[in-house]
């Protein structure tokens, strides 16, 4: 008889892992928005997870001592023998038999947990299953009952699920409720199949360290590691060191989540990265070999005086807009690797374009025109359009590298047609995914796909980075896409502002002062 099928592990499992994710969602509709319910549902997963891996690790120990209650005292005494210790009281099956205070006492049973296992710390214990708003109950414990016995329907063990249970699940309560998560869902999860070919292109080394600084619930680090295992063929005798930062504290728990069911030792830490990165070393930016990351696109928050007084000097190539903080990540990124790194990254189309064709000086412009110019870009790949939870828009990867094979030479591929059509997303093709990877991998040119060009072309196109220019998929003409020209005009529109300002100052200083027509401003 062959190996049992792991649950859930066909394309018809599939169907029922979701239709048991759906119900568990059901179950607490009604006070829980939508975007929520993964917040609640995720944490108990996991929960149920530990809990019978637990039995599994009692039941191995059990076949080789004879005797539970031996191995129980064992188990006491010498902790390192399983991967988490569960307390007496604290298992699955015995919070089903909870019939009074559940919320109170499964959040009191998940904090138990977390102080028994120092690494489960902010990881387990972030929900309060008891948690109020205006004096009543968000989730009541008939809600949180139901959503027990149908999380309960289910083994989760070492035996009955492939590793990434949880990550799919997740990737499903997002998928459903993309429409109404909004920007939210986008902020950090990265479509599985662009991760895929990110972590491709990162191309992992056994025992590298690879840091993602904005790394969400951790599937990209994950999926670097596991496309090593891919490459090894075996068992990676040397693992990645994994190491990311996340802002959201839920969602640095779900990081931490993902890592402990896959087994994977990822070292998260939670914070605004640009503004307080947790990974230095004596006071500097600490270096890793590979950088990737989904960072959130044109981000506003981050002004002019911020870039100029950075302690850990990350934006030595220049000072990004006020209005997109695109080039402030990839120079934190920059930053942050060793001296034969390599980033690859996936950001917004504009990021390599805006500002050419422009009279005069453009912020991001220059920060592009010092990377190229150091000939430290290596490759940009534009995707197909509605991949992400949070736009419409495609984005770009782009590959910078330390240690490029094709001294003074960029490849261009644009992909925006390898993509069949989903609900509620478009999703990057297997087939696609191979074909780009071949591609960058083989360093060549294919009609209507991908093209070679050099750093001299480059300067002639004003420093114009976009595939879509140089590499025609069809013969309509392109148009620049209308966000980009709304963020176009907002930067341009923040220029003549500034020119304002220094026209009005010089005109005081002259004695002129109030003289200057500001036309065409808007309110």
């Amino acid at each position: 008889m062959g190996q049992q099928q792991k649950l859930f592990n066909s394309k018809s499992s599939q169907q029922e892992l979701e239709q048991w994710l759906w119900d568990a969602a059901c179950s607490i509709r009604g006070p829980v928005d939508a975007p929520k319910f993964k917040d609640y549902i995720i944490p108990l997963l996991f929960f149920k997870r530990l809990s019978d891996v637990y039995q599994d690790e009692l039941n191995r120990l059990k076949a080789e001592f004879g005797d539970e209650k031996i191995v129980r005292e064992l188990i006491v005494e010498d902790k390192k023998l399983i991967r988490f210790y569960l307390p007496d009281g604290c298992t699955w099956n015995e919070i089903r038999k909870i019939t009074k205070n559940l919320g109170e006492e499964i959040t009191r049973v998940l904090r138990q947990i977390a102080k028994e296992n120092p690494k489960l710390k902010g990881v387990i214990d972030v929900v309060d299953f008891n948690a109020t708003i205006s004096g009543e109950r968000i989730i009541d414990d008939g809600r949180l009952s139901s959503l027990i016995e149908i999380i309960s329907r289910h083994r989760i063990g070492l035996e009955d699920v492939e590793p990434d249970i949880l990550g799919r699940a997740y990737e499903y309560l997002l998928k459903k409720f993309a429409e109404g998560s909004g920007q939210t869902a986008g902020e950090f999860y990265t479509p599985k199949e662009v991760a895929w070919l990110m972590a491709n292109l990162v191309n992992p080394e056994p025992g590298e360290e690879i840091y993602d600084p904005t790394c969400g619930s951790g599937g990209l680090l994950i999926k670097c590691q596991l496309v090593l295992k891919q490459k090894e063929k075996k068992e990676v005798e040397v693992p990645l060191q994994l190491y990311g930062q996340e802002l959201n504290p839920v969602t640095y728990a779900m990081a931490k989540m993902n890592m402990i069911i896959h087994d994977m030792d990822g070292e998260i830490k939670v914070g605004d990265t640009l503004k307080n990165p947790k990974f230095l070393e004596g006071g500097t930016i600490k270096k890793f070999n590979k950088v990737t990351a989904n960072p959130m696109w044109n981000q506003k928050e981050y002004k002019t005086e911020f870039y100029e007084s950075d302690p850990y000097n990350r934006f030595l190539f220049g000072v990004p807009p006020n209005n997109t903080a695109d080039w402030g990540w990839i120079q934190h990124m920059f930053a942050s690797l060793k001296e034969k790194g390599r980033v690859v990254v996936v950001i917004d189309t504009g990021t390599v374009s805006r500002g050419s064709g422009k009279q005069g000086s453009d912020k991001e412009k220059e920060v592009r025109k010092k990377f190229i110019d150091k000939d430290l870009v290596e490759a940009v790949i534009l995707l197909p359009e509605n991949l992400f939870y949070n736009t419409p828009a495609p984005g770009n990867i782009i590959v910078i590298n330390k240690e490029k094979k094709h001294k003074g030479q960029i490849i261009l591929i644009n992909a925006s047609k390898e993509f069949v059509k989903e609900r509620p997303k478009n999703v990057l093709t297997d087939d696609g995914i191979g074909k780009i990877y071949e591609i960058y991998d083989n360093w060549k040119e294919v009609d209507k796909f991908s093209k070679i060009i050099t750093t001299e072309e480059v300067v002639k196109n004003d420093y114009n980075l976009s595939p879509s220019r140089y590499v025609a998929s069809n013969d309509k003409e392109e148009y620049l896409p209308v966000d980009e020209a709304i963020l176009e005009l907002v930067q341009v529109e923040e220029e003549r502002r500034g020119i304002d300002a220094e026209l009005d100052s010089l005109l005081k200083n002259m004695s002129f002062g109030g003289y200057i027509n500001h036309a065409g401003t808007g309110s």
